[in-house]
C-alpha cells in the first residue's frame, strides 16, 4: 500500500482530505478482508494434514500428573478473580 498525501498538501483542499480519509478505510476494510481469508485458508490447509501423534507426543510432555519439580512455586499467591459484592 502507498501512503496517503498529505491533506495540508492536498490541492482539492477539505473534499480531497475527506476522500482520502474514505480511502484508507476502504483500504483498511481489504487488507483486513484479505488477511481473514488467509488465515482461513491457512487453517483449512493445516486441518487437512493432521499430525495425531505429533499432537498426542505434546500433550504427553503437558507434565500432568507428575509432581512439582524442585523450585516450581508461584512469585506471588493467585489472587481471587471474584469480583467484590457490592453492598445493596
Amino acid at each position: 500500500m502507498r501512503p496517503q498525501p498529505s491533506p495540508a498538501t492536498n490541492p482539492r483542499g477539505d473534499a480531497g482530505a475527506k476522500e482520502a480519509a474514505l480511502n484508507r478505510r476502504i483500504n483498511v476494510a481489504v487488507t483486513g478482508k484479505l488477511a481473514a481469508l488467509r488465515s482461513e485458508a491457512y487453517f483449512c490447509e493445516r486441518a487437512a494434514r493432521p499430525d495425531f501423534p505429533g499432537a498426542l507426543t505434546v500433550l504427553d510432555r503437558l507434565g500432568v500428573g507428575n509432581a512439582p519439580l524442585p523450585g516450581d512455586r508461584l512469585s506471588q499467591p493467585p489472587q481471587s478473580r471474584r469480583r467484590p459484592k457490592s453492598p445493596r
